[in-house]
């Protein structure tokens, strides 16, 4: 079992900016304030998910309606212009992006910079690209992006933006990893991505993983093996058409999130999961994802809680970095169904399952959050591994 930390020296006033939605963006920043409190400091989670919506107004519809507030209805509009021009209309996505998502970006800086004391806090977290504009706005505060991946390249090749508009984005991002005072990414090989191709100088990068939760009661074995998906379903970096197909080489392949993904595509989509212990009735999980340059140095946060039930996982062969996450097994479209097939030997499964239990245990929330604890207390941060910079 992990240790519990210890009580920081000092309680220190902790603000963490974070938009709280159904995926890993809700989980971390929870964990954040948790881990925080423990050791004894006031920490504060301002939740910007509907940032633009009216809390004031009664009624069932409500949270619906736009705030009356001339730069929150303004970002309302924003939001809504993308929902009608970039999610269907094929020139709109990759044309207009990047107007709306710049618009959003300073609407955003606007608001939280006038309804936020940044300066009554020690240390300002924000968790989300489209809120960290704001942290230019704190003075005495020191401030902390813990960006979940390099944002411009990801909509770059999610589609969203032209090589010119791709560049600008970078440059705008790459402004906000130099100017904070502490940087951090969801995982390290995102950290050495934006070292490597944004060429950023790395000189206020730490490490602050994602973590999990290791579950009390692992999962059993079975045969033949059920392979489980947890995630978004419709977006272009998690690749559902790959999804579509190693469903059709193996059909016990169980899918769980949302949105409602294409029929065509013939998943076995049973809505979002009742709960992460539903993991514990699966003997694989599985991560599918894009091939381009991001991804290959990407993190799946579905990977860690897959380990964190002792289900070794299923991942492409393009997906690098794998040393840091034993339990894991590589697969192509030509190996799958003989890779699953090769995990119904009792044997070779328990074998795998203990290496991925031991390394949820390596990455439990206590420890990946520990740099915090360093942070907080004036201590130098945790050194990262070198092999990633």
């Amino acid at each position: 079992m992990t240790s519990v930390p210890t009580r920081a020296t000092g309680t220190k006033h902790v603000l963490v900016i974070c938009q709280l939605d159904a995926y890993a963006n809700g989980v971390k920043p929870v964990e954040i304030q948790r881990f925080l409190r423990q050791l004894g400091h006031d920490v504060r989670l301002v939740d910007t998910y509907h940032l633009s919506r009216s809390r004031r107004a009664p009624g069932r519809f409500a949270g619906r309606l736009p705030a009356p507030s001339p730069r929150k209805a303004a970002l309302y509009a924003t939001e809504a212009t993308a929902a009608v021009l970039t999610r269907r209309w094929r020139f709109g996505r990759s044309h207009l992006s990047y107007y709306l998502l710049l618009a959003d970006h300073r609407l955003r800086r606007a608001i939280l910079k006038r309804a936020l004391p940044l300066d009554d806090y020690d240390l300002v977290i924000c968790e989300t690209i489209y809120d960290a504009g704001v942290l230019a706005e704190a003075r005495s505060a020191r401030t902390l992006y813990d960006a979940p991946a390099p944002w411009a390249d990801e909509v770059y090749f999610d589609g969203r933006v032209t090589d010119r508009q791709h560049r600008k984005l970078r440059r705008l991002e790459t402004a906000i990893f130099e100017g904070v005072d502490h940087l951090a990414l969801h995982w390290d090989s995102y950290a050495r991505y934006a070292v490597e191709h944004y060429r950023i100088s790395g000189h206020n990068l730490m490490s602050l993983n994602f973590g999990c939760v290791p579950a009390p009661r692992r999962a059993d074995f079975a045969t033949p093996p059920r392979v489980v998906y947890l995630g978004n379903v419709t977006a272009g970096f998690n690749n559902p058409a790959l999804l579509s197909r190693l469903s059709r080489l193996y059909p016990r392949i169980d899918v769980y999130g949302g949105p409602p993904p294409d029929p065509a595509l013939g998943l076995n989509y049973l809505g979002y999961a009742p709960s992460i212990d539903v993991l514990r009735t699966y003997q694989l999980g599985l991560v599918t994802c894009s091939e381009d340059q991001l991804r290959r140095d990407g993190f799946s946060s579905k990977h860690v809680h897959y380990l964190s039930y002792g289900l070794p996982v299923l991942v492409p062969s393009w997906r690098r970095h794998l040393d840091l996450l034993r339990g894991s097994v590589v697969y192509t479209e030509e190996t799958f169904r003989s890779v699953v097939e090769d995990l119904s030997d009792e044997r070779r499964w328990r074998r795998a399952s203990d290496e991925a239990y031991a390394q949820a245990e390596r990455l439990s929330w206590d420890e990946t959050l520990r740099p915090l604890e360093h942070l907080l207390s004036g201590d130098p941060p945790l050194p990262r591994d070198r092999t990633w910079t």
